[in-house]
């Protein structure tokens, strides 16, 4: 990183690590707080800033097999306990704290379509899961979710934020939906479409509760604020981390089966990423990601209309290939495609910030090709390879070196 003139790294503290039992009572692992310290003190000896997640989906396996984890709102008091053990430990270093990545992921691939841990949904969807219902579960969590975010937010602002001047926040991620056709039902169904990725968190996070259009749709099953609840929710935060990837279509689905409701067709908004055959962008390795670069600007310029021009941090931006075996190493190293997907998106969002944005960071996802969730090993994001059969060693590819040289001309 060092090398690459890079300044900041983000990563995530793995809860299990710290507290093994997921709760005070079992006990801190004090080799996971010397791992993490080890790790802070190394960046900033390298003139590098740590961007701490406190929570990217690894939950402690003994809160979710004594209460269900997230779906329980037992699971706050146990998040904001770990966070203090990290705002104690590591605090004095770390200025940028983040609470959860991605809720919205967390809640859609683990509730409500069940292709992520815990794999839970509704049966009728024949999707292979432990059990659930995709139309709560995927609304309790998320709600949890938001209660644990402004727990932590409010414990750091309260005990620490004073002395140790550090900033917290949130990742959120959103892909950008455009219109199916110009029809104002299609540009309603892309304002819900919106409104139950990206506003399901954004509305809680600056009025205190849940979107309109998610509160007619969903009804009684959408879980309620008591109005401490909202209070704390509102304004719970000194940025937003803004994980960008993708952009759909969207058009207008008229009312279906109510028996068979679902957090996937509340919205009642079909998407796709195909239009009179011709596709929204060019398809990457993973079949969700179609490259879209004007979309980072329209949900930049759309957050700060919306919002009130909120802090935001890029958290996550970038494009994975599939992993090929047959290619050579000298051939894997030439990613042309993620050297374009970069050089635009950072266009686009130098024309947000021009627009008068606020944005102040931009993190590429990834550094390193990793395990990616339910993908594995299939698709590679790192602009540094990495040799899976050959003891892990890195290679940076074209686009770290892209990288190293736009950095060097700032």
């Amino acid at each position: 990183m060092k090398e690459m003139g890079l300044d900041a790294y983000r990563f995530s503290i793995s809860w299990p690590r710290i507290l093994p039992k997921g709760k005070l009572s079992g006990g801190v692992n004090k080799k996971g707080i010397t791992y993490y310290n080890n790790l802070i003190n190394e960046l900033l000896s390298n003139g590098i800033q740590p961007f701490i997640t406190l929570f990217h989906w690894d939950l402690p396996q003994a809160l979710e097999d004594e209460y269900g984890g997230f779906l329980s709102p037992m699971i706050v008091n146990h998040f904001e306990d770990y966070a203090e053990i990290c705002f104690k430990e590591f605090g004095d270093r770390v200025k940028h704290w983040i609470t959860l990545n991605e809720p919205w992921t967390y809640a859609m691939g683990g509730y409500a379509s069940g292709f992520l841990a815990p794999g839970r949904c509704s049966d009728w969807q024949n999707l292979n899961c432990t059990g659930g219902n995709s139309a709560t579960e995927p609304y309790i969590v998320t709600h949890n979710q938001l209660l644990a975010h402004s727990a932590a937010v409010n414990l750091y602002k309260n005990k620490f934020q004073a002395t140790q001047k550090g900033l917290i926040g949130i990742s959120l991620v959103s892909n950008w939906f455009v219109p199916f056709t110009n029809a104002k039902i299609n540009r309603h169904a892309t304002r819900r479409a919106i409104d139950f990725m990206f506003g399901w968190f954004m509305d809680p996070l600056t009025s205190g509760d849940y979107p309109r259009t998610m509160r007619s749709l969903v009804g009684n099953r959408l879980p309620k604020f008591s109005q401490k609840e909202s209070e704390l929710l509102k304004g719970s935060f000194d940025f937003i981390g803004l994980n960008y990837y993708t952009a759909n279509y969207a058009a207008n689905v008229p009312l279906f089966n109510a028996l068979n409701a679902s957090y996937l067709t509340d919205s009642r908004a079909n998407l796709t990423t195909e239009r009179n055959g011709i596709l929204i962008g060019p398809k990457a390795g993973s079949d969700w990601l179609h490259i879209y670069p004007r979309g980072i600007r329209d949900i930049l310029l759309y957050t700060k209309r919306k919002y009130n021009n909120p802090l935001i941090y890029i958290t996550e931006n970038g494009v994975c290939e599939f992993n090929n075996a047959s290619l050579k190493l000298k051939e894997a190293l030439v990613d042309t495609m993620r050297v374009d997907f970069h050089y635009r998106h950072l266009l686009f969002l130098h024309r947000a910030i021009k627009d008068g944005v606020n944005v102040k960071g931009y993190f590429a996802w990834s550094l390193l090709d990793n395990f990616e969730w339910a993908s594995g090993y299939t698709v590679r994001f790192g602009i540094n390879y990495v040799d899976y059969k050959h003891g892990l060693k890195r290679y940076p590819k074209l686009s770290a070196h892209w990288f190293k040289n736009f950095l060097n001309k700032l």
